[in-house]
C-alpha cells in the first residue's frame, strides 16, 4: 500500500510548480515556505461536508508585497468545494433575510484555467491569535458571532427554498443518519468496546431529543466554527471559511466552538455553557446538549477514519484522541464537564507524539 503520507508530499511537490506559473501573470508569488502543506494536513478529510484534495497556499502580491492565501486545486471535488464556498460567500452577503453582515477577507483573484481552480483573497493579519487575546476578549467576539448566526434564520418558504440550493439544511432526520454513519465508521475502523457504548448512549439521546432539536432548525450555523477559521484585525472578525455554512439546529456551530474550548479554553468553554443556562430558555440548553453528543460523535469518527492511513507515533496519537473524546462525551452525557487531570494527560502525551511537521503547521493556528 502507498504510504499516504508520502503520497500526498509528492502532491505538493507536485502541485506547487503549476500553480506558481499560473498565479505568475497575476503578479502573486508563492511563500518558499508553506506551512499549511505540513504534518498531518494529508489525513484531513471532512464527514459531513464537501471536502475535495486542495492545497491552501501563502503568497505575496509582487507589485504592493501584501500577504494573500491561495486555495488551488485540480481535483474535480476540490473544485466544485472551492465554486461552492464562493458562491455561498455572494449569497449570505446579499441575503435579504440575513440581519448581519458576515465579513469576509477581499477577494482577489478567481480563474479557472489550465484544469485548475484558483482562489486567492487577502491575508488578514492579525495583532494575535484568538486564544492568545484574554479570556473576556475571547468570550466577547466568540459570543457576539454565535449570537450574529442565530440571527439569521431561515423562516419563509421562499426563504427556504433560497438557501436548500447552495447552502443545504439540516433537519433531525439528517442529524440522525449521519450520527449512525458515525457509529457505523467507529465501529468498523475502531474495535473498543467503551467508545462504541458510548456513541450507542448519545444516538439515543438524540432519538429521544428529536422533537428539540427540530425545534431550533432552519438557522445559519457553521460546521467549524473554531479559531482557525476566522482572524480578527481592528475589532473586526473575518471568517474564512465559508464551505461549512449550513442551515440547521442554531447550536451546532456552539456545540462545535465549546467542544474545541474543552481542549483548548475549559474557561472560556465554563462561561459560554452558563451563559445559555443562565439566560437562555431551558429547552435551549437541552438543545445545546444534544448538538454537542452530535458533534462528538463526530470528532471521534472522524479520528477513527484516519486510523488505516496513520502509522507510528501518528496511529498511536489518533487512538490517543479517541480514546480522549470518549471520556468527554461520556462526561456530556451526564451533563459534567471532563476532569482537568484527563486533558492535561492528553495534551502531553499529544504533545509527545505530534510530528515536527504538525508542530509547524499548529504555530498561530488558533
Amino acid at each position: 500500500m502507498i504510504d499516504p503520507q508520502i503520497n500526498w508530499n509528492e502532491y505538493v511537490a507536485n502541485e506547487i510548480p503549476h500553480i506558481a506559473s499560473l498565479l505568475a501573470p497575476h503578479d502573486i508569488a508563492l511563500d518558499t515556505e508553506q506551512p499549511h502543506t505540513k504534518g498531518e494536513r494529508f489525513l484531513m478529510q471532512a464527514l459531513t461536508t464537501i471536502g475535495g484534495k486542495k492545497l491552501i497556499l501563502l503568497g505575496t502580491q509582487s507589485k504592493t508585497g501584501a500577504k494573500v492565501v491561495i486555495k488551488a486545486t485540480n481535483d474535480l471535488v476540490g473544485k466544485q468545494e472551492l465554486t461552492h464556498e464562493r458562491h455561498c460567500r455572494t449569497l449570505l452577503h446579499g441575503m435579504n433575510f440575513s440581519y448581519e453582515t458576515f465579513n469576509s477577507p477581499k477577494e482577489i483573484l478567481f480563474i479557472e484555467k489550465s484544469g485548475y481552480t484558483i482562489f486567492v483573497s487577502e491575508f488578514i493579519e492579525q495583532a494575535s491569535s484568538f486564544l492568545e487575546r484574554s479570556l473576556e476578549e475571547q468570550c466577547t467576539y466568540a459570543l457576539n458571532a454565535l449570537k450574529a448566526q442565530e440571527r439569521t434564520r431561515a423562516t419563509t418558504a421562499s426563504h427556504i427554498a433560497q438557501i436548500k440550493r447552495v447552502f443545504g439544511t439540516r433537519t433531525s432526520h439528517e442529524y440522525l443518519g449521519m450520527f449512525e454513519a458515525f457509529i457505523y465508521t467507529t465501529n468498523t475502523k475502531y474495535d473498543n468496546q467503551k467508545t462504541q457504548s458510548a456513541l450507542q448512549e448519545a444516538y439515543g439521546c438524540l432519538v429521544s431529543g428529536t422533537t428539540r432539536i427540530e425545534q431550533y432548525g432552519g438557522f445559519l450555523t457553521h460546521t467549524d466554527f473554531v479559531p482557525h477559521n476566522f482572524r480578527i484585525k481592528d475589532g473586526i472578525l473575518y471568517l474564512l471559511d465559508f464551505s461549512s455554512l449550513r442551515f440547521g439546529n442554531k447550536h451546532e456551530s456552539w456545540a462545535r466552538f465549546l467542544n474545541f474550548m474543552t481542549l483548548y479554553n475549559p474557561e472560556l468553554e465554563t462561561l459560554l455553557t452558563t451563559y445559555v443556562e443562565q439566560n437562555r430558555a431551558p429547552e435551549e440548553y437541552e438543545s445545546l446538549h444534544l448538538m454537542r453528543l452530535f458533534r462528538l460523535g463526530e470528532i471521534i469518527a472522524y479520528y477513527a477514519n484516519t486510523l488505516e492511513k496513520s502509522a507510528g507515533d501518528l496511529l498511536l496519537l489518533n487512538q490517543t484522541r479517541i480514546e480522549f473524546w470518549t471520556d468527554v462525551l461520556l462526561a456530556e452525557l451526564k451533563n459534567n464537564r471532563v476532569d482537568s487531570s484527563v486533558r492535561i494527560r492528553y495534551k502531553e502525551k499529544r504533545d509527545a507524539l505530534r510530528s515536527a511537521g504538525e508542530k509547524d503547521r499548529q504555530v498561530g493556528l488558533h
